[in-house]
C-alpha cells in the first residue's frame, strides 16, 4: 500500500531512524540514541517502522538489530515520480496555453 511508506515517514523521528538505517543494520540502541524521547515514544515509533515493513527486526538473544527495506520505500519513489511527470505535464500545458494568450 503506498500510504504505508508515507506514513512511516511523516514523523521527523522516524525519519532520523531510517536516515540512521540506510547507513546499515544497527541494535535498536544504535539507531535511536540522541532523540531526546522517552523508551515507549521510541517504540511507538519502531512499531509504526515494523508495521509499514519500512523497518524490520531481528531478534539475537538480548540483541534487537534493525534493518531497513528499502524496497517498501521505492513504491513511494515511484509513486512521487509518476505525479511528478503527471504535475510536469499539467504545468507544461498551463505554460503553453500562457505563451498562446500573452501572443493574442
Amino acid at each position: 500500500m503506498v500510504n504505508d511508506p508515507f506514513r512511516a515517514l511523516a514523523h521527523p523521528i522516524r525519519r532520523g531512524i531510517v536516515e540512521r538505517l540506510a547507513e546499515g543494520p544497527a541494535t535498536v540502541g544504535e539507531a535511536t540514541a540522541g532523540f531526546g524521547v522517552s523508551k515507549p515514544a521510541i517504540t511507538k515509533h519502531l512499531k509504526v517502522l515494523e508495521e509499514t515493513g519500512v523497518v524490520t527486526r531481528v531478534v539475537q538473544g538480548r540483541t534487537h538489530r534493525l534493518s531497513l527495506e528499502p524496497e517498501v520505500l521505492s513504491l513511494a519513489a515511484d509513486w512521487m515520480d509518476q505525479q511528478r511527470a503527471l504535475w510536469g505535464r499539467l504545468f507544461d500545458v498551463v505554460d503553453e496555453f500562457l505563451e498562446e494568450e500573452g501572443s493574442l
